[in-house]
């Protein structure tokens, strides 16, 4: 009876480690079958959401408004809030204290990079440049903002700096507007300071127009040239 009982009980033993190595067999079938295999055999996990990227934080950007850009800002607010909230899956508020439009992402945020490009996005308004220009840097990743001042290119003062201002801008902003139909940028001319919303390629042009205007180029040549690159553009396209 001993020896009968001892055979039972090592065949109840083999039977639990059949059904144990039958049942790791079953659950590593599933994970493959949930894991989705890429190109060469590789597993292809899921992306990860803004707050799994951050590590569980909450991520928090300010940007400080101009006074002169207050009151713009409170007329478009409805549409600068709409896309950052439905779109990016920001909070966003305006704190009247600092001056300035703070957001941070929430437990919605699923692009790791929303945070940053609706940074931008504001940054952009508050330079001068319209909304509906602005809310491209959402939309296109290939999208950047260039500025600076006249005097970096040459040191003017009074009248001399006043007219290469002039030039830049044209008779009822004719040049600029030039500027921006043959490189498709927009161009925001604050003073002495000068803002380029573009791709990399096309900032480069109009910056290199802009400065020609700067060191004294007559409009007209200026014109010529972007005629020509407006023309190849329009062939590369």
């Amino acid at each position: 009876m001993e020896i009968d009982s001892g055979l039972i009980a090592q065949e109840s033993m083999a039977q639990e480690a059949l059904a144990a190595s039958a049942a790791g067999n079953v659950s590593n079938n599933n994970n493959s079958n949930n894991n989705e295999l890429g190109p060469g055999n590789r597993i292809k996990f899921a992306p990860l959401t803004a707050e799994q990227v951050a590590g569980g934080e909450t991520q928090y950007r300010r940007v400080r408004i101009p006074p002169h850009r207050y009151t713009p800002l409170q007329k478009q607010w409805e549409n600068i809030l709409t896309p950052l909230v439905q779109h990016m899956k920001l909070h966003v508020r305006f704190n009247p204290k600092s001056r300035s439009v703070e957001m941070k992402t929430s437990p919605e945020t699923d692009d790791p990079g929303a945070l940053a490009r609706a940074a931008d996005f504001v940054q952009a308004f508050a330079m001068g440049f319209d909304v509906q220009d602005a809310v491209a840097l959402l939309r296109l990743e290939d999208l950047f903002v260039d500025s600076f001042e006249v005097k970096d290119v040459k040191m003017l003062h009074g009248d001399h700096l006043s007219r290469a201002i002039g030039r830049i801008a044209g008779q009822g902003g004719k040049t600029k507007y030039a500027i921006e139909n043959a490189t498709r940028t927009r161009i925001v001319v604050a003073d002495q300071r000068i803002h380029i919303l573009g791709s990399f390629q096309n900032i480069k042009i109009a910056r290199d127009a802009i400065c020609k205007l700067i060191l004294g180029a007559p409009p007209g040549k200026v014109y010529n040239q972007m005629r020509t690159v407006a023309s190849r553009m329009n062939e590369r396209f």
